[in-house]
């Protein structure tokens, strides 16, 4: 695990009000939430489903693929380890720069691991391909029919494709019940990024019931919590009342691109969705960060610990268009210093 992913407030104590770093859509309600988790608190007093059920029901129903298709992690990130564990000592190839929970769980599980910075520069020899579509940092997407194009021209290796971020695209992505025929994909997605909620730590796997069995027989019993499930349920179950104004972020976002264009001094990525990678031509990411933290109590991701990536390199995720207005207006302040 690298310290340093985003949402870092705990080292600035109370005093982040604006938080940048972290990939998640800001404004939700959660009052309705609040209140559901607030009558179910005496269910902790007793042992949750070990597989999390019924929460795999609703996803069934909702992505209208089979249950035995599904395997509900503790976050997509335990999704991530439990593949690396099923699939231990293979060799993989991870597509970077990107998340570096990849790399990292694969090498705990004895896997040797390769950098790739190019789908076309995919090792022969490789077992397995780990990649984020949208990717984090970078906010890039791989396009759908190129990837399935690989997935079929490579049939003895199995993909890993992360779409945590598929809810916060307009471009297309595989589909749950799109790869259920192909023995060698699995799909990660994230209930956190849709829904707000990280600190409930929720996401699934979907794939070929051959594949779901031998990554689900790694899983430890009990490990996505009695609140978390009545969570999933419950959003599942109200998912209307918390859809994400996609449009309104991505209008944001392609504002706030092109107003960090004009203040100068740096390279920003394009990206598909609602998070931008920016380049300092001048200056170093951590003393901006700490800048911004210290001075505006806002918070922004350094991206320094990136495979591929260095000290120049940060990351935001668009707010609110009075909060994105107040970061411009501090990051002008901290490039005029």
């Amino acid at each position: 695990m690298v310290i340093g992913h985003g949402n870092d407030k705990y080292k600035y104590g109370k005093e982040i009000l604006h938080d940048f770093s972290s990939n998640i859509p800001g404004g939700m309600d959660h009052s309705g939430l609040f209140a559901f988790l607030q009558e179910k608190l005496p269910s902790i007093t007793d042992y949750p489903n070990p597989t999390a059920s019924p929460l795999d029901e609703y996803i069934a129903k909702r992505l209208s693929i089979p249950q035995n298709t599904i395997c509900i992690s503790n976050g997509a990130t335990e999704g991530i380890y439990l593949i690396a564990q099923a699939f231990r000592g293979c060799r993989s190839c991870v597509l970077m720069p990107t998340f570096s929970e990849y790399a990292d769980a694969c090498r705990m599980h004895g896997h040797s691991v390769n950098s790739i910075f190019s789908l076309n520069d995919i090792p022969n020899d490789s077992h397995m391909i780990w990649l984020c579509n949208p990717n984090n940092p970078t906010g890039t997407i791989q396009e759908k029919n190129l990837l399935i194009q690989l997935i079929k021209e490579n049939h003895n290796k199995i993909f890993i494709i992360d779409q945590s971020y598929e809810c916060l695209t307009e471009q297309p992505v595989l589909q749950a019940n799109e790869i259920l025929n192909y023995e060698n994909v699995i799909l990660i997605h994230s209930l956190t990024k849709e829904f707000a909620i990280p600190g409930l730590r929720l996401g699934y796997l979907t794939a070929n019931p051959v594949l779901i069995k031998r990554i689900a027989e790694e899983r430890m019993p009990w490990s996505v919590n009695q609140l978390a499930i009545q969570a999933g349920c419950y959003l599942l179950q109200h998912e209307q009342e918390y859809k994400l104004n996609l449009q309104y972020i991505l209008q944001e976002k392609d504002k706030l691109t092109n107003e960090l264009q004009e203040i100068g001094g740096m390279k920003v990525w394009p990206s598909c969705t609602n998070f931008i990678l920016i380049q300092l031509l001048f200056g170093k990411a951590p003393d901006l960060k700490d800048y911004l933290a210290k001075e505006y109590q806002i918070l922004i991701r350094d991206c320094s610990n990136f495979e591929g990536l260095n000290e120049h390199f940060f990351r935001i995720a668009v707010q609110t268009s009075e909060e994105n207005k107040l970061l411009l207006d501090a990051i002008k302040k901290w490039m005029n210093k």
